[in-house]
């Protein structure tokens, strides 16, 4: 029985061997081609006999019968090819879509694994610690920055309100001079 096995392709190597997805589409694409081209073929024929009948019309009708029969042969044919074809190109888009869909998922697979690698070092509270953390750090940037800037020394004991009386007593004083100058020129 081995031996008749071997003889019709079934031998040792072949055992249960899936072929890849890849080889899979390949063959459908090439059935398809197959197919496409027997259509053609078909057609013509059909072309072929509906002029054979036309030509036979009215003086040999046996002949004229006889096309027409082929004629409905090859358009079964047809028929059924075109049948095979929908379900070729059917299996071949869904095989196609499962490829993609495996490719998809070992892609997602990955990147979770990236991912749980990423964070296997981290903790949500140790992360919460340091961004507590470098928030107090920037608070004191931001008072030594304040306190830096601040004017030392003299301007920190002077009140505003002082200068500013300071300043409305020299004007007025500069005011009296001039009425005093404006008076003395008079009596020149």
């Amino acid at each position: 029985m081995s031996g008749l096995g071997r003889l019709f392709g079934k031998g040792k190597n072949a055992k249960n061997k899936a072929p890849t997805p890849q080889e899979a589409i390949q063959k459908l694409r090439e059935t398809e081609e197959i197919m496409v081209k027997k259509q053609e073929f078909l057609e013509g024929k059909i072309q072929q006999e509906l002029v054979t009948a036309k030509k036979h019309g009215t003086k040999n009708k046996r002949a004229a019968l006889q096309a027409l029969k082929r004629k409905k042969r090859y358009e079964q044919q047809l028929s059924q090819i075109d049948g095979t074809l929908s379900t070729i190109e059917f299996q071949r888009e869904s095989l196609e879509n499962a490829t993609t869909n495996t490719e998809v998922l070992k892609t997602m697979s990955e990147a979770a694994k990236a991912m749980k690698e990423a964070h296997q070092h981290m903790d949500v509270d140790k992360v919460d610690d340091l961004m507590a953390d470098i928030t107090e750090q920037q608070e004191l940037a931001q008072e030594i920055s304040d306190v830096i800037s601040r004017p030392m020394g003299f301007a920190d004991d002077v009140d505003d309100d002082e200068l500013l009386a300071e300043l409305e007593e020299m004007e007025q004083e500069d005011l009296e001079k001039d009425l005093l100058n404006v008076g003395d020129r008079k009596s020149t």
